[in-house]
């Protein structure tokens, strides 16, 4: 197949695309043809597990170059049976007719490849982005923690896309970023209380617990079996990439600029989950309520959440387990008083593949296409 045309020569936009469609901005299209970019490792084959009976996606085409010529059943056995999922084939083997027929991009490439990718799609698709190329709204930290950044036009567009803080935007982009997990996590937790002034901006801890699909397929030290199993440490410490994205969240909630959170993660013998106990200051009410300052907490967390789908705060006492949301695109919060005085603890948990990886990106898809928010999204946690 021939290399994919300049974006220029397609002629058409995704907005008048989706008007083809039928869709308009708060319209919905029947059926999305969507290809999944970077399909062989685990993000792309939770992408394609959730989105095979999603009533209102076809998936059009899946790349891995690695792979190409291979079924998907060859590379993840799980999908074995199913004999209608498109071949993996090449990027570059997408010709300027296959891309006609494609309307949503998931892209699932490793970090700093995605920029040159999306730069040569054609106009009329809209991108779902799950690497951190996007992500960072300063180019500058970006580069600091990245390096080069080869798409800083594109950057200018692309929306941050924690679903529950930005649908209007998420509706409207072509171009969204998927947050990371860890970043999910935490700012679920966080943003909300900062925005009322319950929680200080000074001292958050963030300490954070992750199983190994964080470190993706290819194959690692640091991630065999025996490097990991009967044992837990930390790794990046005081130098992980996701505590700029962190902050940038956190200091957009709080109105301060010189935000800095302690964050460190720590791999766990697991595949799936991250839990994240989160170390705050209470400010505001909840510091002059004393005592009772995780009541406070827990009351506004779940005035803002009492409408979604997918973040629960449980009541005072409960303490929320990865395995209660291993499966799902479910974040559970809970809020205990501290020992130490005029400090509270946060508990967060997500299912780092879904809620924070490919569950959030087809939220993010169904927000752009004008699905209900869950469609696709209603698998109950697998436990045990």
């Amino acid at each position: 197949g021939a290399f994919l045309a300049p974006r220029a020569k397609v002629g058409v936009s995704w907005k008048s695309r989706a008007s083809r469609m039928g869709v308009s901005m708060s319209g919905t299209a029947e059926q999305t043809a969507v290809a999944i970019l970077g399909a062989s490792g685990y993000t792309g084959a939770e992408l394609v597990r959730l989105l095979v009976p999603h009533p209102h996606v076809k998936i059009q085409a899946m790349t891995a170059n690695s792979q190409a010529g291979q079924s998907m059943g060859d590379v993840f056995p799980q999908f074995a049976f199913m004999k209608d999922l498109p071949t993996l084939c090449k990027h570059e083997e997408l010709t300027e007719e296959d891309w006609k027929a494609i309307d949503m991009v998931f892209c699932c490439l490793p970090h700093a490849t995605t920029q040159e990718i999306i730069k040569t799609l054609p106009e009329h698709v809209r991108v779902v982005d799950l690497s951190a190329d996007f992500r960072l709204s300063d180019v500058g930290v970006y580069e600091e923690w990245y390096g080069e950044h080869k798409a800083v036009e594109l950057q200018k567009e692309a929306v941050y896309g924690l679903t529950e803080f930005a649908r209007e935007e998420v509706g409207t982009a072509r171009l969204v970023a998927n947050p990371g997990c860890y970043p999910t996590a935490a700012q679920l937790a966080t943003v909300p209380l900062l925005e009322e002034g319950l929680i200080s901006p000074e001292d958050i801890i963030i300490d954070a617990k992750s199983g190994a699909t964080g470190a993706g397929r290819a194959p690692k030290q640091g991630t065999l079996f025996c490097e990991i199993t009967e044992g837990i440490h930390a790794y990046g410490v005081a130098a992980h990439r996701h505590a700029p994205e962190i902050e940038q969240g956190l200091r957009a909630a709080s109105g301060k600029d010189d935000l800095v959170v302690n964050f460190t993660p720590h791999l766990m013998p697991m595949a799936r989950g991250i839990l994240e106990s989160i170390y705050v200051k209470v400010s505001g009410s909840a510091k002059e309520s004393g005592a009772d300052a995780a009541s406070v907490l827990r009351e506004a967390l779940e005035q803002r959440y009492a409408d979604e789908a997918f973040v629960h705060v449980l009541p005072e006492g409960s303490s929320p387990q990865t395995r209660h949301v291993r499966g799902s695109n479910h974040c559970l919060i809970s809020v205990f008083n501290d020992r130490v005085p005029g400090r509270a603890i946060i508990v967060s948990v997500i299912d780092n593949v879904v809620k924070g990886a490919s569950g959030q990106a087809i939220q993010n898809m169904n927000v752009m296409c004008g699905y209900p928010e869950e469609t696709g999204l209603t698998n109950l946690p697998m436990f045990p």
